[in-house]
This record gives C-alpha cells, structure tokens and sequence, in this order.
C-alpha cells in the first residue's frame, strides 16, 4: 500500500563506530537480533507490567507485552509495505529502559531525578541503555545500533524541537522519524488496551460487559461473538472477543495510516520526514475505540483501590533504595562512579534491576521486605 515510503535498509545513516557488513544479514536484522541478545531486553521477563506475577501464571509481564507489539507492529508494517526488519527491531528495544514495577517505578525514579534537577523517562533511558550501558563488545560501547533504531527509540512516541532535549540534538529534532518508527506508539496502544483487558478481566477486577457499557465497539463485538459462538464457553467467548478487539485497532491503525499519507500526498521518506505531522493513526472509529478502552482501563484498572497499595508501597520501597544507595556507592555494582554523577549512576542500577532482583536487593539492604 505504501511500499514507495518503506524506509530502505541502504538509506541507513549507519553505525557510530563503523563496522563491516554482515555476509547473511541486513544492517536492522541486525540491530534487532544484537537486541534479543542483550540483557536488558532478557530482564524484561522479569519485570512487572501491570500486574504483579505472584498473583497468576498467566498476566503479561514487560517481555511478553513486547513480543506482543512487535508482532503486531510488525504484521501492521508488512501490510503497509514498509521495512519489517526495522519496525521490529524499533518494537523489540521500545521498553528496554523500564524500571521494575511498572509505571510506579517510573513514577519513584521521575520524582527522585528531579531533585537533582533531571528527570528519568524510560524512552530516553532505553536509548541510554543501548548507547552506552549495555557492554557486550570490546570495539565499542552499548550496542552501536544504527542511527534509525537509535532515532525511532527516541522518537517513537514524540517528536521534539531543537534544543528541547539536548542530549537528542544529534537524531534531527524538529523532523518526523520514518513511518516505521510512527507506528510503534500506536502498536504498543493496541497491545497494552487488549492485554490488559484480558488480564484485568482474568484478575476479576473487570468483567467484559462493564468494559461493554463504556466502549460501545466493544459491545458490538460481544453481541457478535455471542451469535457466532452461541455453544462456547464463557471463557472461549471472551478470548474471541479480545481477538477480535486486536484485529479492530490495527485494522484501524493501518487503514488510518493509508488514508493520511495518500491525503498528504508524501512522495518518500524524506517528504515523511517534513511533513508537520505524524501520517501513522487511527481511523477515527478505531481512535474513539482506543481512547475509550484507556479511559476505562484508568478509571477502572490502573487507579483502583486493588492496586494502589502495591503500588505505593513499589514507591516508597524504590525511594528507600534508592537514598540508601546514594549512602554506600559501594553497593552500586558495574558502574565506574568516576565516570557520571553518583545519582545517575544510582538511577540506571535501579532501572536495570529486575522486580525479582529489586527485592533480593532490598533484602540484603533492610530486611525482608
């Protein structure tokens, strides 16, 4: 559909520290397989995404919810026609900088940096991560990806003006990135509204028919399903319903992209590049769809009662680590303190550490948790 604005792997800026061609693989197959090996995408499995582990085998946790947008970016970018290879790498590294816990981890390390006067965003942190803290190869540091992944990691969920950010100044600022890169934000929205339907409802902390009364494209999903399917069970109706909730969005996202870059008329990536907006998105129905099932899921879900103990409790337990390390920087493993200040250090110690990991920490620090 849009193969004229496929991002061509030989347009590649290339790597920062130069290296040889690879006899089988392509420059982004690459990128994507140097990601799957490392270990800050391997600690995914182990980090919280909504909802704590110790409470069902079956709840997504950060890996399995990263598979899942990048098999959905993926087939949304092959239908498209644009580069597989580098939407799915974009996907594999778009959450490799989240902390343990979830957002309230990001919530404790944002509050936390800001006394220092910085922040903490786990984009910017999973660029950091692949730029400098991964240390796998002795010719450079990080994991030397090219300069679309290092890019659309920047940029896949905002664009930004010059000097906005400084430290992104060097991945064209005030530029779109390639459609490739535009489509993982709104992947990752298709992935966490249908997933975490699904485990809020195996929680108990929702039911399909309340989801219904608020998201009138769900309903009529679940009408369909229940004519289809009269003679299923419940929980077999359900898993048809979220299918078909999977398949809604992203039908949308791509029917939604096509229409906005025949409507701009873009010629190529460049012309992607200059547009003034962003050409990936929702059809409006499959839009209103989204934004109704993340209301819901707020209301119902991230901001119930049933989670914000754990949630304050991740909070408070991240801070006490925290200035407990500030204390004893002996305890802050791999990282020379010569090198950057003692609270960045202490920062990426943190936000590299599985939850697991976190508590054997927090054990070995204060007691059991």
């Amino acid at each position: 559909m849009l193969g004229h604005l496929r991002f061509p792997v030989e347009s590649s800026r290339g790597r920062r520290y130069p290296e040889p061609e690879h006899p089988y693989r392509d420059a982004f197959q690459r990128d994507r397989d140097r990601i799957i090996h490392s270990r800050s995408f391997r600690r995914l499995e182990q980090k919280t995404q909504v909802f704590a582990p110790s409470l069902s085998d079956h709840f997504r946790n950060r890996l399995t919810h990263t598979i899942e947008v990048s098999q959905i970016a993926r087939t949304i970018a092959g239908a498209l026609g644009l580069n597989e290879d580098l939407t799915e790498a974009l996907a594999l590294v778009h959450d490799v900088g989240h902390p343990p816990f979830a957002h309230a981890g990001e919530t404790a390390l944002n509050r936390i940096m800001a006394r220092y006067g910085e922040s903490f965003d786990h984009n910017l942190q999973s660029l950091r991560a692949v730029e400098s803290l991964e240390r796998r190869y002795p010719r450079f540091p990080g994991l030397n990806l090219t300069f679309e992944v290092r890019e659309g990691t920047a940029k896949h969920s905002r664009d930004f003006e010059p000097g906005e950010f400084p430290i992104l100044d060097q991945y064209l600022p005030g530029l779109r990135p390639p459609l490739e890169a535009q489509l993982i934000d709104l992947a990752d929205e298709v992935a966490y509204n249908t997933a975490d339907l699904d485990d809020a409802c195996e929680s108990g902390l929702l039911a399909p028919e309340d989801v219904a009364d608020e998201v009138p494209a769900y309903a009529d999903i679940l009408d369909t399903v229940d004519t289809q399917f009269p003679g299923a069970s419940n929980r077999e109706r359900f898993q048809e319903s979220v299918r078909m909730l999977v398949d809604h969005l992203a039908s949308g996202l791509i029917e939604g992209t096509v229409r906005a870059a025949r409507a701009a008329d873009v010629a190529d990536v460049d012309a992607v590049r200059q547009y003034p907006e962003r050409l990936a998105r929702f059809t409006s129905g499959a839009g209103e769809t989204s934004a109704q099932m993340k209301r819901c899921l707020n209301r119902r879900v991230y901001t119930s009662d049933a989670l914000a103990a754990d949630r304050q409790a991740s909070i408070e337990r991240l801070t006490r680590m925290f200035e407990r390390l500030m204390e004893d920087p002996e305890a802050v493993s791999g990282v020379d303190l010569e090198e950057i200040p003692r609270h960045r250090a202490v920062c990426d110690f943190i936000a590299g550490m599985t939850d697991r990991y976190f508590f054997r920490i927090y054990e070995l620090l204060f007691g059991p948790a």
